[in-house]
């Protein structure tokens, strides 16, 4: 089994690629898709949603998992990522893709154990799950990894 796990955004999406054979765990991939900061945002999700399908098509997955939205102080840019939000989920609805979504305290519920861990232990979580040999960085390559590595677990 293959998972993607996407951040939505509109200037950076995080994606990370996790993949699952038995009982063994994998890191396929880890990255951001980042387009040009002032370009309206018709082009970005253009741009977002093209680099959706070649990840989709480079790694043909089973699952998504995309990190719930939360309302901060900032409505237009709320309102912008939902818009890129709702065009991912439609890539992977429309190619019969199971989507999952959690929240960043669901994320270090489940990794860590504790809704309020910090990003060191979930970042240390992430290295020890996956073998890897140093924290992956940037600090939210951690979180992408995390939630991808959930979508492994769910059955």
């Amino acid at each position: 089994m293959i998972v993607i796990w996407i951040d939505p955004g509109t200037s950076i999406v995080w994606y990370a690629i996790v993949e699952k054979r038995w009982h063994e765990k994998k890191l396929l991939d880890y990255w951001i898709i980042e387009t040009q900061a002032k370009i309206p945002l018709k082009d970005k999700i253009l741009e977002i949603a093209q680099d959706i399908e070649s990840l989709i098509e480079k790694y043909s997955p089973e699952r998504v998992v995309i990190e719930k939205l939360f309302f901060n102080t900032n409505i237009t840019t709320w309102i912008d990522v939902s818009h890129v939000r709702g065009v991912m989920m439609y890539q992977f609805a429309k190619r019969g893709i199971q989507i999952l979504e959690y929240t960043p305290l669901e994320l270090k519920s489940a990794i860590c154990g504790n809704g309020k861990a910090d990003k060191k232990q979930l970042q240390t979580a992430i290295k020890i799950f996956f073998w890897l040999d140093s924290i992956p960085k940037p600090d939210d390559a951690a979180d992408a990894i995390g939630l991808a590595y959930m979508g492994i677990l769910q059955r």
